[in-house]
């Protein structure tokens, strides 16, 4: 509670029982949903309740060729300049397949029309399918089934 007036040892004791609860609370409310940090104010009293998230970021390796095709991009870099890269549009997890256990949507080496779904990224609990901007084949897959994205982060090729 930054900012706050001193509290006086009976305003303490006052207040420490409803504190506790409602931090708890508050922490319970956080884990829920994924929040990182909430703060209310009630009755003149302002509480705020933050955690620290860390990412790192799961290494990106590009996909194996199939069927003898021209080489795979060897890494993000290269995608970088690559005319025909697929970037994300919004940050989120990656997923491959509509629903676990099931088929990818796409390989390196299969024929995408443009607007059919390559991959679906999960965005604050909504399903967002991702589709082919082009139409063409699929070079290169740089991200994992399950792996966080960000924002403009290179995903597949598509020649």
């Amino acid at each position: 509670m930054r900012g706050s007036p001193p509290v006086t040892s009976d305003e303490k004791n006052t207040l420490g029982a409803v504190d506790e609860g409602l931090i708890r609370g508050l922490a319970n409310l956080l884990n829920e949903t994924g929040l990182s940090e909430i703060e209310i104010e009630q009755k003149g009293l302002r509480v705020r309740v933050a955690r620290n998230i860390s990412f790192t970021a799961a290494p990106m390796m590009a996909a194996p060729v199939m069927g003898g095709g021209p080489a795979a991009i060897a890494s993000p870099k290269d995608a970088d300049s690559h005319p025909g890269t697929v970037r994300s549009p919004m940050v989120g997890t990656c997923y491959r397949a509509p629903e676990p256990g099931a088929p990818t949507f796409v390989e390196v080496g299969s024929v995408v029309k443009q607007g059919q779904t390559i991959l679906i990224i999960e965005a604050m609990k909504t399903m967002n399918h991702i589709p082919a901007p082009r139409p063409g084949t699929i070079k290169a897959i740089l991200v994992e089934n399950g792996q966080p994205v960000e924002f403009s982060e290179p995903l597949m090729i598509i020649e």
